[in-house]
């Protein structure tokens, strides 16, 4: 493990919050974190958040030969797995000799306890019984993995379904959770490890540790109990001399969480399995909190729907009746028609017009200029519009009269336009 050195200031800190009886996040001295038991969607997968400290149960089971020793019973095998993720200073591929130790603890917790039937597990005796693996992940490490993981594999456990098993001589058929319903295990109690921290040489005592409360402490010691306050193991390291009396209360102390956490476990499995029956949202979904990112989440205002009607009928009442004549559409120029107020629309002009107009303009001013000065009343744009498109116009200027000439070609027919005579001026 690497471990990452503490700074003397934070060291002296925390032993003076102590001496103080103040921890870190506010509790007090017996005080447990906040803990959350959820369950994943196959059975026998458990998720438990002790403050900061997350830890994952999976329960699994095979078939196997029994030992030789005790022909008649299952076998019970546990595991668990510091992985980097949790903490950097767990490293992958070594086993540490803080998983050796939880490990130990783990099974002098649950399997030497005799917690669970391991007899109802043999199948067939000294030929095939059920092996029972119980895999410990650390999600995240914040101090006190021993309890959070005795209460992750204690209750997946408790939520595992083993499948059915049928025998017809020799031949042993296992029948899969569609044909017949899982089976649970048999489990007598449900022991609880509780841990305490003594700071300088036992003189102050802290219940459930956090991870920087752990590294300035002086020993530690973990006591396994169910809740008929049998003791089913008990464990001391950091190398400090302990009292009798000091023992007993921590005895009493713990015999008190364990009935808590017990309870809170009872009731976390008969929510699930009323979940589950009900077919409602159970398993990793469940767990999942709601505020991430692909959730869309909105609060639910609050609204007032006591005497709407009355309401709604006085707002009517004292409303203006709305008048009943529609004003006529106003056409500012006949052939324009116009819809909105203040919008006009110039209906039958396209956008291919519109530019051919735009070009053009440039070329009719020039036009229109020269036919003022002949005395022409004739719009060049509207006979091009008329005319076909391979039509040319050609303008002959003699002395004694002027003519527009307007031909597809030379050798067709030709349309020659006399200039009309503007009227004489009054004398």
């Amino acid at each position: 493990m690497k471990d990452t050195p503490l700074a003397n200031c934070e060291r002296d800190f925390l032993l003076k919050a102590i001496e103080e009886k103040k921890r870190l996040d506010g509790r007090q001295t017996y005080d447990y974190r906040k803990m959350k038991i959820t369950f994943g969607t196959d059975y026998g997968c458990c998720f438990v958040e002790l403050g900061k400290t997350r830890v994952m149960a999976q329960v699994s089971c095979e078939l196997v030969a029994p030992k030789e020793s005790r022909p008649n019973e299952g076998i019970m095998f546990f595991n668990i797995e510091l992985s980097p993720m949790a903490s950097p200073t767990f490293e992958q591929g070594r086993q540490s000799e803080l998983s050796v130790k939880l490990n130990r603890q783990l099974e002098r917790c649950l399997r030497n306890s005799k917690c669970i039937d391991t007899e109802s597990l043999c199948v067939v005796s000294g030929e095939k019984v059920w092996q029972i693996r119980v895999d410990v992940h650390m999600l995240n490490h914040d101090g006190n993995l021993m309890d959070a993981a005795s209460i992750a594999a204690i209750t997946a456990l408790c939520h595992f379904r083993r499948p059915d098993v049928g025998i017809q001589g020799d031949e042993v058929t296992v029948y899969s959770p569609e044909e017949r319903d899982p089976i649970p295990l048999s489990i007598y109690h449900m022991p609880i490890s509780v841990s305490f921290s003594f700071f300088q040489q036992g003189t102050y005592l802290l219940v459930d540790p956090c991870e920087r409360e752990e590294r300035v402490m002086d020993g530690l010691l973990m006591i396994a109990m169910n809740k008929h306050r049998e003791i089913c193991s008990i464990q001391s390291s950091g190398g400090i001399m302990l009292l009798k009396e000091q023992v007993m209360r921590c005895s009493k102390i713990a015999s008190v969480k364990v009935s808590e956490i017990t309870e809170l476990i009872s009731k976390a499995l008969e929510n699930d399995k009323k979940a589950r029956k009900a077919g409602g949202r159970c398993g990793f979904a469940e767990s999942m909190p709601q505020e991430r990112i692909t959730a869309l989440k909105m609060d639910e205002t609050p609204v007032e729907m006591t005497e709407v009607t009355d309401r709604a009928n006085d707002i009517v009442q004292k409303a203006e009746a709305p008048s009943q004549t529609v004003p006529s559409p106003v056409v500012p120029v006949p052939g324009v028609g116009q819809v909105g107020q203040g919008l006009q629309n110039t209906w039958g002009l396209e956008e291919e017009d519109e530019e051919e107009e735009n070009d053009n303009s440039g070329e009719d001013e020039e036009h229109d200029k020269e036919g003022s000065k002949q005395g022409y009343y004739i719009s060049f744009f509207n006979i091009k519009r008329n005319v076909h498109p391979k039509t040319k116009i050609q303008s002959l200027s003699n002395d004694s009269n002027d003519v527009v000439e307007i031909s597809d070609s030379e050798e067709e027919e030709v349309v020659i336009l006399h200039p009309e005579t503007p009227d004489k001026a009054p004398k």
